[in-house]
């Protein structure tokens, strides 16, 4: 048996809990594209107490969905779906062609969706997309650039007690804010690893635009 089998075989399906599923429905299939490919309603006996609840499948290219509830009644709605401190950390990340984000960056555009919640970062291996749906979850669109495989190929040479440590270099260093000099300075400062991936992002840089710093979209508002 290899190790895949030992591993689940993909998402199934990711569940928040939403105060308007047609609002939900109308911003998935209307603007982002994905389909709604399952509704389903039931009454449990949960925690106490009979739930009354629907909830919708918006599909995604590998079969797994994007799952959303919401309850009958207030009281449930309440219980289950607290409001949440903002923040930038806490998003789903769907990969995309950079055509098609180019398409959802355009309907977002058209619509004038949400202009506060909606930006652009470079991010050196891949362009990501950002947004926020109706229900305030923050969404990432996200491309790989080309020659993002050439990264990790740059890297092959690292010492294998080093390899667990690499792709979170990778990831999260771009993300530091502030001007180029203090981002470049985070790549040198975390060692010989990070002095790899450094040199590789400003290889692969080269005759790009190398600004990392949020591109907000100009709509006001959406109708």
């Amino acid at each position: 048996m290899g190790t895949t089998d030992k591993l689940p075989s993909r998402l199934h399906h990711n569940a928040f809990v939403s105060k308007d599923l047609e609002a939900t429905r109308a911003f998935y299939e209307g603007l982002i594209g994905l389909p709604l490919v399952a509704t389903w309603s039931e009454a449990d006996e949960l925690f106490g107490a009979e739930r009354v609840y629907c909830h919708t499948f918006f599909g995604l290219g590998d079969g797994s969905a994007l799952a959303f509830f919401q309850f009958a009644h207030d009281d449930d709605q309440n219980l289950f779906d607290p409001d949440l401190v903002p923040s930038p950390f806490r998003h789903i990340a769907l990969k995309v062609t950079p055509e098609l984000q180019q398409e959802i960056h355009d309907r977002l555009t058209s619509a004038a969706w949400k202009p506060d919640g909606t930006y652009v970062l470079e991010h050196g291996y891949c362009r990501s997309l950002y947004t926020e749906d109706p229900n305030g979850l923050l969404l990432e669109f996200t491309a790989d650039v080309e020659g993002a495989d050439e990264i990790a190929l740059r890297l092959e040479g690292v010492d294998t007690r080093q390899r667990g440590t690499r792709r979170g270099i990778l990831v999260a260093l771009p993300h530091v804010h502030g001007d180029a000099q203090r981002r470049h300075s985070a790549y040198r400062h975390t060692g010989g690893i990070g002095n790899r991936v450094y040199q590789s992002l400003l290889h692969l840089r080269a005759g790009r635009r190398g600004d990392s710093r949020a591109a907000s979209l100009t709509p006001r508002s959406f109708h």
